[in-house]
């Protein structure tokens, strides 16, 4: 079997996604690779594939019991033998997973970082052919990354106890390069394939909003779909909001912290199996949710810093499907952001907690920025990870919302005052102006500006006055004595060389609108509703979550391919042999009798 053969027939895919392959080939050569990819660009399947084609038994080291489980029952389904091991399971559990897995019965063992030091683990391994350590959430290594974990130290002292060393790949959604060396350092990875895959994840919508009530503006866009996570900065604020939702008849479950583990337990199970359409909780359910269909991801508060902001809102489409990202925010949310900053890593000295509240405090200003900004949000985060991003990217609420993109009118302007300064000219807003709307009034044809490169270069525009005014208090062009003549900012002449964007909010009458429901698949909607309501009826006999059967992009793909039989149904994304063999009769049927019904079966 190869790779390709692995890819189609366990996880039903043809191709592998940007990144992927390069992995996957560096895995099978032997190379230690430490891989940066975005939250739903398929890290796990960069370890998975190499796993079933190694022999032996393959070691993903992951943080939440949670998400192991998931993705434990995820390869159960698509007929790849896996387990985990974590304080969840009883002794009889733990000894029949240690017994399959000297048996050679077992590809994968997921296992709790806390568990690499216990002697009964440390024994399995001993019998053990081990071709690869795979590290889920790497940066938790580091202290500098968001999610520090002290168990994570001790991964490369597990690694060193083995009696062949292994491959060792780590994986993680966001790091800077200072966490990147530390990943490297710390988890004693040997020349090891570097890769970050682009940050972009197109399919998903990002908006902030400032509204009055945050409740009333959270209400009206959770009602548009089915199934959100709401992020909230404190315990306080989940359990309010969660109520709140609940008394408006929105099937709500809570999670934080302060829970029992029961409680968090069920409150994730409601939410994965569909039973709860909303989820609010704080970020402890940060990495701890893989479940792929999650059309909407609202931030009720503004986190401590874009790297969690990325990856919570990144729980969103992870299936590839169109996902909103939209965050409520106000001015109090920057004090409760700097309070919870100081009262953050008391269990370090107190040199480690003054340096990572400084860190904290500027990362803490960039969360701000991004809040605030004027430009592209896509922009915003993809420079924040050092990446390029276009002006515009057409798909976020600042570029489809009330705020227009005006560079070229104000680099005309702009021009016009730089080329009357070289005539030793200074002039008001006015006859600026005028100048570059072409007038024909005497003052100006006296004065010669008519024969200026820019004069008339402006005469097509209706707001030159309105954009000029707006460079004045925006601070690129500063009004001097009592006259208020215009003199250009070291600002203005960077945005004269062509660095840099302006934007300005757009009066009432040129308002558009914002209409993220115009990138949602519109095929065949209906079909998609009964394959939904099969699905759940599928998923709630096996006792798994909806998505483990099929995710809503197979479905929407089924949806516009409208297979007819076993065949064609393979070349569903995201169906595998496993998932067509055993869903491919029920769910074939209700598409064949849609087309019967629309007349348009082949």
């Amino acid at each position: 079997m190869d790779k390709y053969e692995a890819l189609r027939k366990f996880f039903g895919h043809s191709a592998f996604r940007e990144g992927q392959e390069e992995i996957v080939d560096n895995i099978l050569g032997g190379r230690d690779c430490l891989c940066v990819m975005p939250t739903g660009a398929g890290k796990s399947l960069c370890y998975q594939v190499p796993a079933l084609m190694m022999s032996g038994t393959s070691i993903v080291i992951s943080p939440l019991i949670s998400l192991m489980q998931w993705q434990v029952g995820d390869l159960i389904e698509n007929g790849i033998s896996a387990a985990y091991i974590n304080s969840s399971l009883e002794s009889s559990e733990y000894f029949d997973i240690c017994r399959r897995a000297a048996a050679g019965e077992l590809k994968i063992i997921y296992v709790a970082p806390e568990r690499l030091e216990t002697e009964s683990f440390l024994r399995l391994c001993e019998c053990l052919e081990i071709p690869l350590v795979a590290v889920d959430e790497a940066h938790c290594v580091s202290h500098w990354g968001q999610d520090f974990r002290p168990s994570y130290l001790k991964i490369s002292y597990f690694i060193r106890s083995l009696k062949n060393r292994p491959t060792v790949a780590a994986f993680t959604a966001t790091a800077t390069d200072t966490v990147k060396s530390d990943i490297e350092r710390l988890l004693e990875l040997k020349s090891p394939f570097s890769i970050t895959t682009g940050f972009d994840r197109p399919n998903l919508f990002y908006e902030v909003r400032t509204p009055e009530s945050k409740d009333a503006e959270l209400l009206s866009v959770i009602k548009s779909v089915s199934g959100a996570i709401v992020y909230c900065s404190t315990r306080k604020n989940v359990e309010s909001v969660g109520a709140m939702l609940s008394r408006n008849g929105i099937k709500t479950a809570v999670y934080h912290a302060g829970f029992s583990a029961d409680k968090r337990k069920a409150a994730q199970e409601d939410f994965l199996h569909d039973r709860a359409d909303v989820i609010v909780a704080t970020n402890a359910f940060g990495m701890g949710i893989d479940k792929s269909n999650v059309p909407l991801v609202v931030h009720y508060n503004v986190p401590k810093d874009l790297e969690s902001y990325y990856q919570e809102a990144g729980r969103a489409g992870r299936d590839g499907s169109p996902a909103r990202c939209i965050m409520l925010y106000s001015k109090s949310d920057i004090a409760l952001a700097k309070f919870m900053i100081e009262h953050s890593h008391e269990e370090l000295s107190l040199k480690e907690q003054s340096e990572l509240k400084k860190r904290d405090h500027i990362r803490l200003k960039k969360m701000i920025s991004y809040c605030e900004a004027k430009d592209c949000l896509r922009g915003e985060i993809l420079r924040y990870f050092g990446e390029k991003a276009p002006r515009r990217c057409g798909h976020c609420g600042n570029c489809l919302s009330d705020y227009d993109d005006i560079t070229l009118e104000a680099q005309k302007i702009l021009s016009c005052v730089y080329r009357l300064k070289q005539r030793n000219k200074s002039e008001g807003l006015p006859v600026i102006c005028s100048v570059l709307t072409g007038s024909r009034d005497r003052a100006i044809i006296e004065k010669g500006y008519n024969t200026l490169s820019t004069y008339g270069i402006m005469k097509e525009s209706e707001r030159v006055l309105q954009i000029a005014e707006h460079l004045v208090n925006e601070g690129y062009i500063e009004l001097c004595g009592k006259d208020r003549l215009c003199a250009l900012t070291s600002q203005a002449d960077e945005l004269i060389k062509s660095k840099g964007t302006v934007m300005m909010r757009l009066g009432k009458s040129q308002k558009k609108t914002a209409d993220s429901k115009k990138h949602f698949p519109t095929e065949n909607k209906e079909l998609f509703e009964m394959l939904r309501e099969l699905r759940r009826k599928t998923a709630e006999s096996l006792g798994v979550p909806p998505y483990v059967v099929f995710s809503d992009a197979s479905l929407w793909d089924m949806c516009s391919i409208l297979p007819k039989n076993h065949d064609e149904f393979l070349q569903v994304s995201g169906v595998g042999t496993r998932k067509a063999e055993r869903y491919g009769k029920k769910f074939l049927a209700v598409i064949n009798e849609y087309s019967k019904k629309i007349g348009s079966h082949f």
